[in-house]
């Protein structure tokens, strides 16, 4: 008699108690997992801190670079880095934890209670004040909510094969066109949320109060599955870029170093790919980020 034995599914969402709000807390603080991104991580850095981050969480995933010291002298004493060099999982069924979810649950628990927000992005996200001069001016219409979700504004690789000069947001102005495209790949959302109401938590998904009712950016209510309709879809305040590809070179690079989960290779460069054309299919301009450092007075080069 043979047993067939199947792989775990990886546990990607974890509850938590939220913790209790510290009287003076407010501002936004950004939670970030990042591993080896020293070319990139100072830009990233200095665009959050001009557009009013107040903090930033750093899980170090194992950085054999300079990216934390990069990161330090970009926003000095704006920082606080954690080890964070790990593969967990259940002992009993062998489901992988979600390094990333978990990274962020930590953070909500022993971080949550000094902020009014907290975000969870990658280093190839940005969050761009659209008419507002910060994110805290852009978050005030929105104090009466505890979960906002931004949709992914997706950026291709801009004609270049090599890595240009100059940084990101100077280099990668094109972008496909539909943030709520039903191709593969392009549709999803990363979130604002109240730390001190937050009950669960996954990468693309937060629940708040024991719900997954979330608003878009103008305040407008809908479910976890209402927020797939295209009515949905506003970056009236704050526009989430996501520049997935940069160069041809780092992308190859970046699916040389694999998917955040265990997953074959031949599977996760087949759907890198898909969602790369995806991207570049119909590309527009788009100078958001560009615009909101020049109404500041920041220039293009952060």
């Amino acid at each position: 008699m043979f047993r067939i034995f199947r792989r775990a599914h990886p546990i990607t969402r974890l509850g938590l108690t939220p913790p209790r709000p510290a009287p003076d807390r407010h501002g936004l603080a950004v939670v970030l997992i990042v591993r080896d991104e020293q070319t990139h991580i100072a830009e990233w850095a200095r665009f959050h801190a001009l557009a009013g981050v107040r903090a930033f969480h750093v899980y170090d995933n194992g950085c054999t670079d300079g990216t934390i010291a990069a990161l330090q002298a970009a926003v000095p004493g704006m920082a606080t880095v954690i080890p964070w060099d790990q593969k967990l999982a259940d002992a009993r069924t062998g489901a992988e934890i979600h390094n990333q979810v978990l990274a962020y649950a930590h953070a909500v628990r022993n971080f949550g209670a000094r902020y009014r927000w907290m975000s969870f992005i990658d280093v190839d996200e940005f969050l761009v004040p659209v008419r507002d001069e910060s994110l805290p001016a852009a978050l005030a219409a929105l104090e009466a909510h505890a979960n906002i979700s931004l949709p992914w504004h997706m950026f291709g690789r801009n004609g270049h094969d090599a890595m240009p000069g100059g940084g990101v947001l100077a280099n990668y102005t094109r972008r496909n066109p539909d943030p709520m495209s039903d191709a593969k790949g392009l549709r999803n959302f990363k979130m604002i949320v109240d730390p001190c109401r937050v009950t669960a938590m996954k990468v693309h998904s937060i629940e708040t109060d024991g719900s997954a009712d979330t608003v878009n950016d103008r305040g407008t209510r809908t479910s976890a599955r209402g927020r797939e309709a295209q009515s949905f879809y506003s970056a009236d305040r704050i526009q989430l870029n996501h520049y997935y590809t940069r160069s041809d070179a780092e992308l190859r690079a970046k699916i040389a170093r694999g998917p955040n989960l265990t997953t074959p290779d031949a599977d996760h460069l087949r759907r890198v790919m898909r969602k790369v054309d995806n991207i570049e299919a119909g590309e527009i301009e788009d100078r958001r980020a560009l615009e909101f450092l020049a109404r500041i007075g920041a220039g293009t080069a952060v």
